[in-house]
C-alpha cells in the first residue's frame, strides 16, 4: 500500500506539472481590445492559458534582455518588422519551427530565417483634399519631392518606426544618396513641423493645414467607423491614394511576432502563433483594426473594401530593419524632426 500510494503521488505531481505547462506567456505591445478577445478564444479552444503583459515594444524588448536566461517570456508581439529585425539583432528571440506558418504567411512577410513572422499587413501610402487635389498630381513616393507640393505635405516626426521603414525601403530601392535627396525634399515640402500620430495627420488635411498626409491605412479606417461628427468630416474630405501602382506597388509592413529565445513553452507558444494566422482571426484583425491579413483567403471588412484593391511592394520585410539605422542617419542629416 506505500507502494501504491508512492507512484499515486508521482503520477499525481507529474500530473500537475503537466497541467501547469499549458500556459504561454505573451509580451504583447498591441492594445488590449485588439487582442485580449482572441486570446480568450484560443483558451477556449485549447485549454491553454494566456498570461498577457503589455507595453510598448522597446520597454518589452529591454525586460526581456534584462530577464536573460530566467526570462518566462515566450512570446513577443509587437508592430514593424523594424522592431521585430531588433529584437533579432539583440539575440532575443529564436527559430520559429512550423510547417503551418512558413505556408500560410508568403515569403516577404517573415523573417528569412524564421526568427519572426508577419500577423497582419498595414500599407503606408497618400492621403489628400479632394477638394485642393487633383489626384492626377498623384503618382509615386518619389514625385512627393516635386515642386507642386512645396509647404503642402504633413507627416509624422522621424522618431517614428514607421517613417523610419518607409526610408529604409526608399534605400533599398534607390540608395542612401538618392534616399537622402529624397528625404531632404519631403521635409522642405512639409507645410508644418512634424507632430502627433497618423491620425493628426489625416485631420490637419481636413483643416486646412496642408494638402497630403502620409499614413497607414488603419488609422483611416478607424474614422470611416467612427460615428463622431469630427471624423466624419475628415473622411468626407480626405480621400486615399495608392502611391506606385504602375512599378513596385505601395509600402507595407506589419504588425508580427516572434518567439523569445528561452521560451519555457515553445510549443504552446506555436500553438498560439498557428491559431492566429486562421481565417477567422485574420479576419477579425481586418475587421477590428482595418489591417490587411497575410493569408490570402481571409475575408476582410466593408471599410477594408472601400479603399480599394492596390499592388504591394514585394519587398521582404527583413530588409526594413537592415536599413533602419542607415534610415535614422538620413532623416537626421535631412533635419527630419
Amino acid at each position: 500500500m506505500a507502494l501504491a500510494r508512492y507512484f499515486t503521488g508521482i503520477l499525481s505531481a507529474v500530473l500537475s506539472l503537466s497541467l501547469a505547462a499549458a500556459e504561454v506567456n505573451l509580451y504583447s505591445s498591441r492594445k488590449d481590445i485588439l487582442i485580449v478577445p482572441l486570446l480568450e478564444q484560443f483558451e477556449e479552444q485549447t485549454g491553454i492559458e494566456v498570461n498577457l503583459i503589455t507595453g510598448k515594444a522597446s520597454a518589452l524588448m529591454s525586460r526581456i534582455k534584462s530577464e536573460g536566461e530566467v526570462s518566462p517570456a515566450d512570446l513577443l508581439i509587437t508592430v514593424d518588422a523594424g522592431n521585430l529585425h531588433r529584437a533579432k539583432a539583440e539575440g532575443l528571440v529564436q527559430v520559429i519551427q512550423s510547417e503551418l506558418l512558413e505556408s500560410a504567411i508568403p515569403e516577404v512577410l517573415r523573417d528569412p530565417q524564421m526568427h519572426w513572422v508577419g500577423l497582419t499587413r498595414r500599407a503606408r501610402t497618400i492621403f489628400y483634399a479632394e477638394d485642393r487635389v487633383d489626384p492626377k498630381l498623384l503618382s509615386t513616393y518619389e514625385n512627393l519631392v516635386d515642386d507642386e507640393w512645396e509647404g503642402r505635405i504633413c507627416i509624422r516626426s522621424s522618431s517614428n518606426i514607421y517613417n523610419q521603414s518607409l526610408v529604409a525601403s526608399l534605400i533599398e530601392v534607390h540608395g542612401e544618396d538618392a534616399t537622402e535627396a529624397w528625404a531632404k525634399g519631403i521635409v522642405a515640402n512639409m507645410a508644418r513641423k512634424p507632430t502627433g500620430g497618423d491620425t493628426d495627420q489625416l485631420r490637419a488635411v481636413a483643416a486646412g493645414q496642408c494638402d497630403l498626409a502620409i499614413s497607414n491605412t488603419y488609422y483611416y479606417g478607424r474614422l470611416l467607423d467612427s460615428e463622431r461628427a469630427n471624423d466624419k468630416k475628415v473622411v468626407d474630405t480626405v480621400k486615399v491614394f495608392w502611391l506606385n501602382q504602375n512599378d513596385r506597388g505601395a509600402h507595407v509592413n506589419i504588425s508580427g511576432a516572434a518567439i523569445a529565445k528561452y521560451a519555457p513553452n515553445y510549443d504552446e507558444a506555436i500553438k498560439l502563433l498557428e491559431f492566429m494566422v486562421s481565417e477567422e482571426v485574420q479576419s477579425y484583425y481586418a475587421e477590428v483594426n482595418h489591417e490587411f491579413p497575410v493569408v490570402g483567403s481571409a475575408t476582410v471588412s466593408a471599410t477594408i473594401q472601400s479603399l480599394g484593391t492596390f499592388k504591394s511592394h514585394d519587398l521582404n520585410l527583413s530588409i526594413l530593419g537592415k536599413n533602419n539605422k542607415s534610415a535614422v542617419m538620413i532623416m537626421d542629416r535631412a533635419n527630419w524632426q
